[in-house]
C-alpha cells in the first residue's frame, strides 16, 4: 500500500445549507489543491441549528440534499474521495440522522455511517445537550476500503464526535482491518479544551492506525461555541498537521498504511488482547468487543 495525502476541512458551519456549501466547496478545492485525495469535513457540515423547529425544516431526505448533491459533484470533478464528516438527514421514517457519506472518485457513494453515540451531556458551564432528542442513533461500526486515486487499499473506520468518547467502537474497527480511523467533530470549546488532543492521541496509539479528525470552530451563528483544532494523527500517537486555532482552514499530511501495520508489529497489542470476566463489579457488563460491517 503507498502514501497518500489526506487533508481535514475546518469549518464554521451556520444555519443556512445553501451558505454551508459554498464554503464546504471553497475548502475542497483548496485541499485537492495541496494534492489531497482524501479529504474529510467536520460533523455537521450542511447546518449547525439548535432551535427543534428551524432545524426540522431546515434538513431533507439524502437525494434532495444539498451537502450531498455538492460533494457528489465535486468528489467526481476533482477525482478525490471526499469524506463528509456528518450531515443531517431525514430518514424514510421521517427521522433524522446524524450520517457519515463517503463519495468516491466517480461521485458515487461508496459508504455511510451513522452516528452511534449520541451527546446527552450537563456541562459544569451550564451547557446542556440532548442529541438523541432530535436524533435516532445508529446500530452499525462501519470499514471500508478506500482504493483509487493514487490510494491503494487503505481502510477506512468510521465514527463522529462523541463516538471518540467510546474505545470500543474503534477497536472494533482496526480489529476489522481499519489502518485509518474517522472523528469528524463538532466539540465544545469546554469539552475540546479538556480532551480533545488526548482522546484522538489515545485512540491512534490504542489501534496502531492514523486517525483523522475535522472540526467545526468558533462561534456559530446559532450560538454555540467549538474547539476547532482539527488533527491528524499518526499510529504512533504523534500530531502530523493541525490547525491550531477555531478559524475555517486546511490541513493536509501524508498516510501512509505501512506506518499502521509497524506500529501494530512493534507493539500487538490487537492480538495480544484477551477476554476477562469481572469480578465484583456492581453494574452490568460492557460488552468487550463490537461488530464491524
Amino acid at each position: 500500500m503507498g502514501a497518500f495525502k489526506a487533508a481535514a476541512i475546518q469549518m464554521r458551519s451556520g444555519t443556512s445549507p445553501e451558505r454551508n456549501a459554498v464554503d464546504l466547496e471553497r475548502l475542497v478545492r483548496e485541499a485537492a489543491g495541496q494534492g489531497a485525495t482524501y479529504i474529510q469535513s467536520p460533523e455537521m457540515t450542511g447546518a449547525l441549528i439548535r432551535d427543534s423547529q428551524a432545524r426540522a425544516a431546515s434538513f431533507t431526505s439524502e437525494d434532495k440534499d444539498i451537502i450531498v448533491s455538492t460533494s457528489r459533484k465535486l468528489a467526481k470533478e476533482l477525482g478525490v474521495f471526499l469524506h463528509i464528516g456528518s450531515t443531517a438527514i431525514l430518514r424514510a421514517d421521517g427521522k433524522l440522522a446524524n450520517r457519515a457519506l463517503l463519495f468516491g472518485p466517480d461521485g458515487a457513494t461508496i459508504a455511510t455511517y451513522d452516528k452511534i453515540h449520541m451527546f446527552d451531556v450537563d456541562l459544569d458551564n451550564g451547557e446542556s445537550w440532548r442529541e438523541s432528542a432530535a436524533y435516532e442513533p445508529g446500530t452499525e461500526a462501519v470499514v471500508t476500503e478506500i482504493s483509487g486515486a493514487g490510494i491503494d487499499g487503505a481502510r477506512l473506520g468510521f465514527a463522529v464526535c462523541y463516538d471518540l468518547r467510546f474505545p470500543q467502537l474503534f477497536r472494533a474497527e482496526a480489529l476489522a482491518g481499519a489502518d485509518v480511523l474517522s472523528v469528524p467533530a463538532a466539540f465544545t470549546r469546554q469539552t475540546g479544551e479538556a480532551h480533545w488532543h488526548v482522546l484522538l492521541r489515545a485512540r491512534a496509539i490504542e489501534n496502531g492506525a492514523y486517525v483523522v479528525a475535522a472540526a467545526q470552530g468558533g462561534l456559530h451563528e446559532d450560538g454555540r461555541e467549538t474547539y476547532g483544532h482539527s488533527l491528524i494523527v499518526d499510529p504512533w500517537g504523534r500530531i502530523v498537521a493541525e490547525a491550531a486555532h477555531d478559524e475555517p482552514a486546511v490541513i493536509v499530511a501524508e498516510i501512509d498504511p505501512a506506518q499502521s501495520a509497524a506500529a501494530r508489529k512493534k507493539i500487538p497489542n490487537l492480538k495480544n488482547a484477551r477476554d476477562f470476566a469481572v469480578n465484583g463489579g456492581q453494574a452490568e457488563a460492557l460488552p468487550l468487543r463490537g461488530a464491524a460491517s
